[in-house]
C-alpha cells in the first residue's frame, strides 16, 4: 500500500482510494503483473473508462499513457481489451470491406514470398500485435536512461498500437465508400504508414519529455524506434528468403 494515491494524490489509509476509488495497491509493473493481471483481467473482464482512454490517446498519447504507468489507472481502459476489441472490430470490418491485399503482389513474387512476408501483408492486424515486443524492445534501448523497465515499455508500446490500430479501423471504414483495387489499397497503406509514423513521433516524445532528453535527442530516438525496426524486420525477411531458398535447391 502507499500512503498517496498514485492516481489522485490524495492521503489513503484504506485498501481503495476515498477520493478518487483506485486501489492502493497500485504499483510499477513487472512482467508477473501484466501477465497474471492485465491479460487474464482483460480478456475476461471489460472495464469502464473506453471513451476517455481513446481522447487521451488522440489528443495527449504519450502524457496520458505515461501517468498511467506511473500510477494513475482508474478512469483508463484496459490496454489487453482494447487491443483484443479494435483486432476483433478491425478483422469484422476488412472482412467485409472485401479489399484483397493479393493483389499488390504479383504471382512471380507469391512464389518467393516466404512466411515472414506472407505475414505482415495477409495478417497485417496480427502482424501489428506481434510488432510490440519488439518495438518495446527498442523504445527501451533508445530510451533506456529513463527508467522505465521492459514491462512498462511494452504496455506503452501496447497502447500506442491500440492507437494504431484504431486508426486502421477507421481507414477501413473509408474503404467501404470506393471500389477495391490495387490502388486504394497501396494508398490505404500509404495513409496508414504515414500516419502509424507522425503518431509514434508524437506518442514516443510526449512519452519521455520528462526524462531529460533534449527535443533533438527526443526527435532523432523517437525516430529510431521505427527504423530499427525497419532494419530488424528487412534483415529477418532476408535472411528468411535465403533460407527458403536453400530449401528448394
Amino acid at each position: 500500500m502507499h500512503n498517496t494515491c498514485l492516481n489522485c494524490s490524495e492521503p489513503v489509509t484504506t485498501k481503495y482510494c476515498g477520493n478518487c476509488g483506485q486501489k492502493t495497491s497500485t504499483h510499477r509493473y513487472s512482467l508477473k503483473h501484466f501477465i497474471e493481471h492485465d491479460f487474464i483481467h482483460g480478456v475476461w473482464h471489460v472495464d469502464k473508462g473506453i471513451l476517455f482512454t481513446l481522447k487521451e490517446l488522440f489528443t495527449r498519447p504519450g502524457n496520458s499513457v505515461r501517468e498511467y504507468i506511473l500510477g494513475k489507472r482508474v478512469n483508463y481502459f484496459n490496454v489487453i481489451t482494447l487491443l483484443l476489441l479494435t483486432a476483433t472490430i478491425s478483422s469484422l470490418f476488412s472482412h467485409y470491406s472485401g479489399m484483397d491485399y493479393s493483389v499488390l503482389v504479383s504471382d512471380n513474387v507469391k512464389e518467393t514470398m516466404n512466411s515472414f512476408q506472407e505475414l505482415t501483408t495477409s495478417y497485417f492486424k496480427i502482424f501489428l500485435l506481434l510488432t510490440i515486443p519488439f518495438n518495446s524492445f527498442f523504445s527501451y534501448l533508445w530510451f533506456r536512461k529513463a527508467g522505465f523497465n521492459y514491462s512498462e515499455h511494452i504496455v506503452l508500446n501496447a497502447y500506442k498500437t491500440g492507437g494504431d490500430m484504431i486508426a486502421l479501423l477507421i481507414f477501413t471504414l473509408i474503404t467501404f465508400l470506393f471500389n477495391n483495387s490495387a490502388t486504394l489499397i497501396t494508398a490505404y497503406f500509404f495513409a496508414f504508414t504515414i500516419f502509424s509514423l507522425v503518431y509514434g513521433l508524437w506518442f514516443y516524445s510526449q512519452f519521455f519529455s520528462q526524462s531529460g532528453y533534449s527535443k533533438v535527442s527526443l526527435f532523432f530516438r523517437s525516430l529510431m524506434i521505427p527504423v530499427s525496426f525497419i532494419i530488424f524486420q528487412s534483415g529477418v525477411g532476408f535472411i528468411g528468403g535465403i533460407i527458403a531458398s536453400f530449401l528448394k535447391t
